[in-house]
């Protein structure tokens, strides 16, 4: 899976704190990072991550593009609810493309450890979704 990872000025620690706790299954998928983002998980991990422009520069936007090519399967994206960004326009148009091609969005820790542990247990039936492929739910 590509998967992009994301996270403001004041959760970067936290997004390298994620990282490192489940770096042994985001190493089996492709990642990809806003520019300082990209660098302190690779700083602090094995992880390889391929590196857009930081997120003010047009990285949010790079990222876009990747959904709406069906080229992003999932993101995690710590934000920083509290700090007004200068680039607020290009984070509301990146959170409603995920909507728009049904992208999971992980924009805290607890949504992102929830999708780390779908990962953990195969459940990828979204990717289907997405597709129009019908898929059986299991409760």
């Amino acid at each position: 899976m590509n998967i992009a990872l994301i996270a403001h000025d004041k959760k970067k620690d936290n997004m390298v704190m994620f990282t490192t706790a489940y770096e042994d299954v985001l190493r089996e998928h492709t990642l990809y990072a806003t520019g300082t983002t990209g660098q302190r998980i690779m700083d602090a991990t094995e992880l390889k991550v391929n590196r857009f422009q930081s997120g003010p520069l047009g990285g949010d936007q790079q990222i876009g593009a990747m959904i709406a090519n069906n080229e992003m399967d999932m993101i995690i994206f710590l934000r920083d609810p509290l700090t007004a960004q200068p680039h607020e326009p290009d984070v509301s148009a990146l959170l409603r493309l995920c909507d728009v091609y049904s992208i999971p969005l992980a924009t805290n820790m607890a949504s992102a450890e929830l999708l780390m542990h779908a990962l953990m247990r195969g459940d990828l039936d979204f990717r289907n979704l997405r597709r129009g492929i019908k898929v059986e739910f299991k409760l």
